[in-house]
């Protein structure tokens, strides 16, 4: 799950965030916001441009030490196909209201919503949540076409926007909108949980020449109809360890080259190294592979 911090600063105003009017009493009475919510993360270069390179060190170092407090239940969402719909669970654990937005895009993290074409309606997509309550989204298939033989994936945003300050005060007043992104994956009918279980293991590793040139990188190829997310694999080879520098998600039928932490010499075919998968409860599972002799 992604969550990232989207600031607005207001001098002696209302919350930077816009174009809709906060539920009576989620900031002390109605009021419309001075900017869109869908449209902070675009706006915050602007926004930021007036005012001094120090409020912006600020907002950094803030930001660091802030955190989300509307929290989603679990880092991904499984939608089989024969449902009718799934539930996703939120809460907030701060110790003010917040108004929360929701919508899906497919996969661009810019997109704003309403303007994704995506297969589902979410009920309710805007809504308040008091402190130390819970607020259950409902996610809808509207039957739109979709592949039947492997699985799709979208993603669901979060935006926890917090309450309007008081426009009496005269001081500046740095406030944060946190956006959440976590997975959908839409499973068509005839795939499973034991399947994408499978999955996790069917992958198939090979070397691949390394991205920078310098030695070899891990080529691993999904031969399966579902997504297999790669957490972290780890070689160990003549008394060094080599990492990934990061994770991935493979798709159907598809390959990823991952780079390594370091230059990786080549290797015989056969030999073995460990690497970990994430399942459908956002738990990583370990594995052993065998390297093909494909490169």
């Amino acid at each position: 799950m992604a969550c990232a911090p989207v600031a607005a600063i207001s001098a002696g105003g209302t919350a930077g965030v816009a174009g809709m009017t906060v539920p009576h009493g989620c900031a002390g009475r109605r009021r419309s916001l001075p900017i869109a919510l869908h449209m902070m993360i675009p706006i915050l270069p602007s926004l930021l441009r007036p005012f001094s390179l120090c409020i912006c060190a600020a907002l950094v170092c803030f930001a660091q030490q802030a955190a989300a407090s509307v929290i989603v239940s679990g880092t991904r969402v499984i939608y089989p196909g024969g449902d009718r719909e799934v539930t996703v669970k939120l809460d907030n654990n701060g110790a003010q209201p917040a108004l929360v937005q929701t919508w899906l895009d497919d996969g661009d993290p810019r997109a704003r919503p309403g303007t994704t074409k995506v297969p589902f309606v979410l009920m309710p997509p805007v809504f308040r949540i008091d402190p130390g309550r819970g607020q259950t989204v409902r996610i809808v298939y509207t039957g739109d076409a979709l592949p039947q033989d492997r699985e799709s994936v979208f993603w669901l945003n979060v935006l926890d926007v917090p309450p309007g300050v008081d426009e009496t005060q005269s001081t500046t007043v740095l406030q944060l909108a946190f956006r959440s992104r976590i997975k959908l994956f839409f499973r068509p009918v005839g795939l499973n949980a034991n399947g994408a279980i499978a999955a996790a293991r069917q992958l198939k590793w090979s070397l691949a020449p390394a991205p920078d040139g310098k030695g070899h990188a891990l080529r691993a190829t999904n031969p399966t109809p579902y997504n297999v997310v790669v957490l972290s694999a780890r070689v160990v080879h003549g008394g060094r360890t080599f990492s990934l520098s990061d994770g991935a998600m493979i798709a159907p039928q598809a390959s990823h080259v991952f780079p390594l932490d370091a230059a990786l010499p080549a290797l015989p075919p056969g030999t073995t190294f460990d690497y970990a998968t994430i399942n459908d409860f956002g738990t990583g599972v370990e594995w052993r592979a065998v390297l093909d002799d494909t490169r």
